[in-house]
């Protein structure tokens, strides 16, 4: 049973996705526009590079809550018992997506890893334990952030498939699956100048 019409959770879902937390933390702090420095994005790494690991702490943390936040409410709204189906796997996806093109920012924003890292949480934790260890281990044998983020990415659908929603029946792990493809994709391709300079060995460096 429909609890609320998907559409307006959709919406909501998209709008909360597009608040733009690194581009507000770093104005507040009076460091302007962090869209214009390093890759251009609003995440965490680049607050981190305008602002300070504080500030790039905060943002991590808040664009994760935006995607929990929403799937919370979505699973709450559209379904009787707190469970997974299309809607709610639609409206994870609209988040990651108001992230990535933001309304607020002239559809300028991050690359949507911290956002759906918070969708999936809620989704599928088990998948989310599985591709953890893949990012940390990227990044502490490369210091390449956008390596680990890719490489994350790409590991994604693998770990949604093999763990599906941690146990629930196919009607949960098929809409869980099918977004995880697009949102990986997504965040893969929002790294491509990433890509470019990994190739080309101009990527910056973590700095511990």
């Amino acid at each position: 049973m429909i609890l609320m019409p998907p559409v307006l959770i959709i919406l909501f879902a998209y709008l909360i996705g597009s608040v733009p937390f690194g581009y507000l933390i770093v104005k507040l702090r009076g460091e302007g526009d962090v869209r214009r420095i390093g890759s251009g994005g609003t995440g965490a790494t680049n607050v981190t590079r305008r602002a300070g690991k504080a500030a790039g702490v905060l943002t991590l943390a808040l664009d994760a809550l935006k995607g929990m936040l929403v799937v919370v409410v979505a699973r709450w709204l559209l379904t009787p018992d707190f469970g997974v189906n299309w809607w709610v796997a639609a409206a994870a996806l609209a988040a990651v997506t108001g992230h990535i093109f933001p309304l607020w920012l002239r559809f300028r924003g991050g690359k949507g890893v911290a956002t759906g890292l918070g969708a999936f949480i809620c989704l599928t934790p088990l998948a989310v334990l599985c591709i953890v260890p893949v990012f940390v281990a990227v990044v502490w044998a490369t210091r390449y952030v956008s390596l680990g983020s890719i490489m994350a990415a790409a590991a994604l659908p693998v770990c949604v498939w093999f763990f599906g929603g941690g146990g629930d029946s196919s009607m949960t792990s098929q809409p869980l699956l099918v977004v995880a493809i697009i949102v990986a994709a997504l965040i893969i391709f929002m790294h491509r100048a990433n890509i470019s300079r990994l190739v080309h060995g101009t990527e910056s460096k973590l700095k511990l």
